[in-house]
């Protein structure tokens, strides 16, 4: 029998998200039976002590006799329990110097860590993640941009919203500008971003259509990394070889920034991919792009303008091309930032429940009946106080 711990999210800025909702550990115990869970009492969740404790489960400050805790995100060194299970988003697989010291400690601790990014199925493809909502919290920004920057209309954030549903109805007769979109990535950050653009019925147009046409209504154009990134040499395109040697391609994304007013980021990027676009290619009178959402926030990172992470208190800056830095936002001239760093943190009870859903149908039962697919193996960066080998490269990352 195992005891799994729900952890409260202590890192800051606060996270109101849970990897289990109330209803879901009464699943969870249905599912599995003889899994005891215990939630850790949290002032911020999205869930009440309350809506736990009513369902039945337990609501203990002591999750030292847990097996597995579940987290969120970062778990704080100071809270760590030796010894112990953890899943959360450690953010340390691609190097994340703020994070270092954290891989550190799990290693001296003896702390086996699981990371959701890790979880993968054999063709590859993330098994659980946040990134939905992440698109769709961070396409509604841009739209709030726009309206901002040129006085159309006024959109609450997300954050203001009960739920998804209150957050999309806000469109409902608004008439949109003609604007030209465009979306680079094919996860699950650019599909929640296609999510929002299809349910206002916005036009998806062609590349040769979005870079040769104007238009009197708002459209996008969809890409993916072949389409803004080419080899140097001139050769086929390789995707596996792209991510393995990025340092053979260049950016070809200048028709797109030369035709675009709105730039939504949702790429998997690490080291080494060359940036979209230039500092001085931002100078130039043929960049066009006014809004960028940087939903997955990488910095440094392909944008240029990028320059920091903002909060859902203050989630735009304005970015001045000429002088290359941070000013205020929407002014006439300058090109406005979103790069809020925990975008489905704005709908926390909707993430949370749809983040659980994934964990109890393709994640739990590999963990709690047997990993007979290595899911759950392949995706541990640490156990026994050493790094597994397939994140042995993380090995100068902590000496």
């Amino acid at each position: 029998m195992k005891t799994i711990g729900i952890i409260r999210e202590s890192k800051l800025p606060t996270d109101f998200r849970t990897p289990l909702s109330p209803k879901q550990c009464v699943e969870l115990k249905q599912n599995f039976p003889g899994t005891k869970i215990i939630v850790q009492p949290s002032p911020m969740r999205c869930f009440s002590n309350e809506s736990y404790s009513e369902l039945g489960i337990e609501v203990n400050e002591d999750v030292s006799s847990c097996d597995i805790l579940l987290g969120v995100k970062e778990v704080p060194t100071s809270e760590l329990i030796a010894n112990k299970t953890y899943l959360f988003f450690s953010h340390t697989i691609k190097k994340q110097a703020h994070n270092r010291n954290l891989l550190r400690h799990i290693l001296k601790n003896n702390i086996t860590l699981i990371d959701y990014e890790t979880l993968v199925w054999d063709a590859g493809n993330r098994i659980i993640g946040f990134g939905r909502f992440a698109g769709l919290v961070g396409t509604h920004y841009a739209f709030m941009m726009w309206g901002k920057k040129y006085g159309f209309y006024t959109l609450k954030p997300a954050n203001e919203c009960a739920d998804i549903d209150e957050m999309i109805n806000q469109y409902k007769g608004l008439q949109l500008s003609p604007m030209k979109i465009v979306l680079c990535g094919d996860g699950r950050v650019a599909h929640g971003c296609l999510e929002l653009l299809r349910k206002l019925k916005i036009h998806q147009v062609s590349q040769e259509e979005f870079i040769e046409n104007d238009y009197n209504e708002p459209v996008y154009v969809h890409l993916r990394s072949e389409d803004y990134y080419k080899r140097k040499d001139g050769k086929a395109w390789d995707k596996s070889d792209f991510y393995k040697h990025p340092e053979d391609y260049i950016s070809s994304f200048e028709h797109y920034y030369q035709r675009a007013d709105i730039m939504l980021n949702g790429i998997f990027w690490k080291q080494g991919i060359p940036m979209f676009f230039t500092p001085e290619d931002m100078k130039s009178s043929n960049f066009r792009i006014k809004i960028i959402s940087d939903i997955t926030c990488d910095i440094p990172g392909p944008i240029p303008s990028t320059i920091r992470s903002t909060s859902i208190e203050n989630p735009f800056y304005g970015y001045n091309s000429f002088l290359e830095k941070e000013v205020e936002a929407f002014l006439p001239n300058s090109i406005d930032v979103q790069a809020v760093g925990n975008l489905p943190c704005e709908l926390p009870i909707d993430a949370s429940k749809e983040f659980g859903e994934q964990l109890i149908r393709h994640v739990l039962p590999y963990l709690l009946e047997g990993d007979n697919e290595n899911i759950i193996k392949n995706a541990t960066i640490a156990t026994n106080g050493k790094l597994t080998k397939k994140f042995d490269y993380l090995s100068d990352y902590i000496s």
